[in-house]
């Protein structure tokens, strides 16, 4: 499931969302503007970077970063990338907070000694959505983070016919599409004619499914263009890599060169599980490249 990809929808539509996880948000936290920023001197990638509006009294900025697997970098990446803006950014903002979306305390990373006074300052707070609760007794937005963190089918299905029929009663189309995107990413293998039927959509022509199926088969490809889909799938999955391992060496950049759009698709599905080069590496010489 393409977590990275439904919380940056959830960000982009709701970025006011962060702000329910912060016990002191901005008087102007509604203003804020979220952006997915890629920081390109040492190709780190921020989940979410919220940019106070022009006329805000402090122009803090805040940093989201979203977790769903055990990488023992985390904070090394998380507190460089952050630190890396601000640096570059250094006269635009005078202060930051940092809030880190875990699935579980579980993924965190095993020693976090050498990060305790940031990740114990008033400047961090660490978020664990298996221990907020029930998602039908949260407010839409972080019933929706909930959701994504659900690994019952039967909840599953449940928690988004909840969230749906909440989301008619308040008439938000947009909350209904990301119930449907999530749900397509969790049952994949499922027609959108059968999640359709599933959720109880009245709808003849879920936009919310065709968009989430078309992403899931050809994101970052030209329709039609043999060459612009392998470019765009490569850039993609390059992208990913990054995030996931950091600097990628030569050799194996070589390697990705050479990979069909099958393989490709392969690797990206792959790549959700790595944490270190040597992931990439054993992929690379297995499956992908045999």
């Amino acid at each position: 499931m393409r977590r990275d990809t439904i919380f940056y929808k959830l960000f982009k539509q709701f970025p006011g969302l962060l702000f329910e996880l912060v016990d002191e948000p901005p008087p102007e936290a509604e203003n804020y503007q979220f952006e997915s920023v890629e920081v390109k001197e040492t190709a780190f990638r921020i989940d979410g970077v919220f940019l106070p509006p022009a006329n805000a009294v402090s122009k803090t900025v805040f940093f989201a970063e979203v977790q769903f697997q055990k990488d023992e970098d985390l904070y090394h990446r998380f507190f460089s990338e952050l630190f890396l803006f601000l640096y570059r950014h250094s006269i635009r903002y005078d202060d930051w907070f940092g809030v880190i979306i875990f699935g579980s305390r579980s993924l965190e990373p095993s020693n976090s000694r050498i990060h305790r006074a940031l990740l114990e300052s008033s400047q961090i707070r660490r978020v664990y959505l298996d221990e907020l609760g029930d998602l039908r007794e949260q407010p839409l937005g972080l019933g929706l983070m909930l959701l994504t963190n659900v690994t019952s089918e039967t909840e599953a299905v449940e928690g988004a016919r909840f969230l749906l029929e909440q989301a008619r009663q308040q008439s938000e189309q947009a909350i209904i599409d990301l119930v449907t995107t999530i749900i397509v990413y969790k049952f994949s293998n499922l027609s959108r004619e059968e999640i359709a039927a599933m959720l109880g959509l009245n709808l003849e022509e879920p936009r919310a499914i065709l968009e989430a199926k078309e992403e899931g088969k050809v994101e970052g490809r030209e329709e039609g263009k043999v060459e612009g889909k392998v470019e765009g799938e490569r850039t993609i999955i390059l992208r990913l890599l990054n995030r996931r391992v950091g600097n990628i060496p030569d050799t194996l950049l070589s390697q990705i060169q050479q990979l069909s759009v099958e393989q490709l698709e392969a690797l990206g599905d792959a790549l959700l599980d790595f944490s270190t080069l040597a992931d990439l590496e054993g992929c690379l010489q297995g499956e992908i490249s045999g």
